[in-house]
């Protein structure tokens, strides 16, 4: 071990230890570790440390968001200062804590690099794992457990915005919604996939691609330990866009990851069935029509699903950013997909 086997400030199991960049980036490629960007949303939009998760420290929330948090945790902010706050919170909690001296511009002026592909991380109900959730562009999700990389709907570029995912994890599962481009991309499929890689599409997809696992609305697999799916339906329901995305076609998956339950309702609008999906953790509503749903349309839907914390996405030009006011008692996240 470096310095990082040094003795920490604090008492009893909560510590706080301040570590040079390079210090830092050994913690950070720990598989134990909560790595933490406590600057406002925008700020880490701009640009953060691969894999970090956006917690503000001086949002009204964060005390609630890091509840959760236990083991060690890694901090950093701007230039230092806030991320001191935070690891003072997360020690108090019981959390051993390491703070990026000097913040993200120490990072950069050592020539490390960022990104931004925003990340969000859940802890399983059962503790029995991480979840890491990427926002990659659009309706294209990467969601990672168990050292199992998932990807829904990859696509490689969209307007001006794209995904290397030479850069990425292959995929051990890929799920595909439907065959819109902005959904099915086979270049990136191919990108992304081994021999091992089961890829599971609707059955127009498979059609189209010659091969995979054709599942429909109602259909239930078992993709690996811990992991399972269920396809669900995802259609239209206004006159003139029911052409968009006929009912029986699309999916929209249920899937269980550990003890978490995960809705991504690819390209639907507020639909009954959606009434019947019970114990919803994580919620992905797409938002715009014609294609889907309008703002008032995904506030409805919000309320029938009622998932601990919502992701609107594929929302295009369409403004979400009055939605979170709307659905008290869900955590709305919006992160830039477009």
């Amino acid at each position: 071990m470096t310095m990082l086997a040094a003795l920490f400030c604090g008492c009893g199991n909560a510590a706080v230890k301040t570590v040079s960049v390079n210090e830092f980036a050994e913690v950070m490629i720990r598989g134990d570790v909560r790595l933490i960007d406590v600057r406002t949303a925008k700020e880490y939009a701009e640009g953060h440390l691969a894999s970090a998760e956006n917690i503000d420290v001086k949002a009204a929330d964060f005390a609630e968001r890091i509840k959760g948090i236990d083991g060690t945790a890694a901090v950093y902010c701007r230039s230092g200062k806030r991320s001191m706050m935070a690891a003072a919170q997360l020690a108090a909690n019981g959390c051993t804590v390491y703070n990026l001296d000097g913040g993200i511009l120490a990072w950069q002026k050592a020539g490390k690099t960022t990104t931004t592909m925003e990340t969000d991380i859940f802890a399983t109900h059962m503790d029995d794992g991480l979840v890491k959730i990427h926002a990659l562009t659009h309706a294209s999700i990467c969601i990672e457990y168990d050292g199992r990389t998932i990807y829904v709907d990859p696509v490689t570029q969209l307007r001006e915005r794209k995904v290397d995912y030479t850069t990425m994890p292959k995929a051990d599962i890929i799920l595909v919604t439907h065959e819109h481009f902005d959904h099915y991309d086979t270049a990136a499929i191919r990108q992304l996939t081994t021999d091992k890689t089961k890829l599971i599409m609707n059955p127009r997809c498979v059609e189209l691609y010659g091969s995979g696992t054709a599942i429909k609305n109602g259909d239930k697999r078992r993709l690996a330990e811990g992991i399972t799916l269920v396809a669900v339906p995802a259609y239209n329901t206004t006159e003139g866009h029911l052409q968009f995305h006929p009912k029986g076609r699309d999916n929209g998956y249920i899937l269980n990851i550990g003890s978490l339950r995960l809705y991504i309702a690819g390209d639907t609008e507020d639909i009954p069935e959606m009434a019947d999906l019970k114990d919803i953790d994580i919620a992905f509503l797409p938002c715009n029509q014609p294609y889907t749903m309008t703002p008032e349309q995904l506030v409805r839907a919000a309320k029938l699903v009622n998932p601990k914390v919502l992701f609107p996405y594929h929302y295009g030009d369409t403004d979400v950013s009055g939605i979170p006011a709307q659905l008290s008692g869900i955590d709305v996240r919006i992160r830039h997909y477009e």
